[in-house]
């Protein structure tokens, strides 16, 4: 097998609670990540839930793959430690607000010093500029500022935080690991390193960049920015909003759940028609050739209702397969599981492994196998090793670091 694709890229990561992401997928990858903690380590082990055997699911997914050495950034012992660990590296993150490494005389102006070729990348809430950039905030927040989250309300009348997927805290990471890679390859070929900072925030807004720049052009007249073809040019909502009153792309309930038909084009939803033996349906309504979604048509809406009522979820998505229409399957977090495409494309990294079941990177490299990412590491379990391997330091030297307090 070739070496992993990344396994010749050394990152320094100081780093709490969830941005410590943006280097777990680098570590999939087969990155070298130090993740320096302080002699009380990232409190992320404690937060959100499961707690399994005593750790949270989140540390042990997001510092996966990672070794910890422990510094104590306070002591000057262990900054001029950082500063050679850095001399070795090619990336530092920042996870945390902006502006904690320069507190303890390891900004980027300094780092460079070292390393010319370094790349800084901060990943924060709110970024590095702007009103909100001083603000306290967790994950969520990312997504209700970017206009994902709108607000729920339960029966007595109180607001609450509707079910949804996070997506600052998952797009931010993955956003600054591009930006990483990139400026590790611009710094190879140039000599010269760079600084970058991205927001969770931003990158929750960037994600939703559908819906955002619709409302955006909608401020034109309609002379200019019109809806579809397919819908008279009439201007739509935003996003999957415009789809609430479709019926050839829509949930339909079956026998024994869910799916999504999805005929949007004129020739899918022919192959529908004639596969169920209802081709009169296309003759009544054979739409347009491309995204039309038969939208508010009351008639044919209850005519599908039961036509997927006669048949069970797996039977619908065979059928689509035989006839080429589209129909997918309608999963919870929980149900996927079961899922045979989900069984087939990300096999469980067990709980023998990592402490917890977790999921693997979705990056395939076909003909390749990538490393199997090694459990998240209790607070500085890798500090004499990390200081072995990568500085050279013998074990007198340790001890005599260790004596100084900078190991804590």
């Amino acid at each position: 097998m070739p070496p992993a694709p990344l396994a010749d890229v050394r990152i320094v990561e100081s780093s709490l609670l969830g941005p410590a992401a943006i280097t777990s997928h680098l570590a999939d990858l087969g990155a070298e990540v130090i993740k320096v903690e302080t002699p009380q380590g990232d409190y992320v082990r404690e937060m959100t839930w499961p707690i399994v055997e005593g750790v949270s699911l989140m540390h042990l997914h997001v510092n996966r793959g990672k070794r910890s050495l422990v510094l104590d950034l306070r002591k000057p012992e262990g900054v001029e430690t950082y500063l050679e660990l850095v001399r070795h590296a090619d990336a530092v993150v920042e996870a945390m607000r902006p502006g904690g490494l320069e507190r303890r005389g390891l900004g980027y102006d300094r780092l460079r010093e070292v390393n010319p070729r370094i790349v800084f990348c901060t990943i924060s809430g709110y970024g590095m500029t702007g009103p909100y950039k001083d603000m306290p905030s967790h994950g969520i927040a990312y997504d209700t500022w970017a206009g994902i989250v709108p607000p729920a309300f339960d029966d007595d009348g109180f607001c609450y935080m509707g079910d949804h997927v996070s997506i600052g805290i998952n797009a931010g990471p993955l956003y600054g690991a591009l930006g990483i890679l990139a400026g590790i390859l611009r710094a190879r070929a140039t000599g010269e390193g760079s600084r970058l900072e991205i927001a969770q925030s931003d990158a929750a807004a960037s994600i939703d960049w559908l819906r955002s720049e619709t409302y955006r052009a909608y401020e034109r007249p309609e002379s200019e920015v019109t809806g579809n073809k397919s819908d008279g040019y009439q201007r739509r909502a935003p996003g999957i909003a415009g789809m609430r009153e479709g019926v050839r792309y829509q949930m339909y309930e079956t026998a024994d759940g869910y799916v999504l038909f999805m005929a949007s084009e004129q020739a899918f939803w022919k192959n529908f028609c004639a596969g169920v033996g209802r081709e009169e349906l296309f003759e009544k309504w054979p739409g347009s050739k491309f995204a039309d979604h038969a939208i508010g048509n009351a008639e044919l809406h209850r005519e599908l209702r039961e036509i997927f009522r006669s048949r069970t979820s797996e039977e619908w998505l065979e059928f689509g397969l035989k006839v080429n229409t589209p129909i997918a399957p309608v999963n919870t977090p929980h149900s996927i599981a079961a899922d045979p495409q989900f069984q087939h494309r990300l096999p469980w990294i067990p709980a023998e492994r990592l402490g917890a079941d977790q999921l693997p990177t979705p990056l395939k490299y076909l003909g390749e196998e990538l490393p199997e990412p090694a459990k998240a590491p209790t607070v500085g379990q890798h500090s004499d090793e990390v200081l072995r391997d990568v500085l050279g330091y013998a074990d007198d030297r340790i001890a005599a670091l260790r004596a100084t307090g900078a190991l804590g």
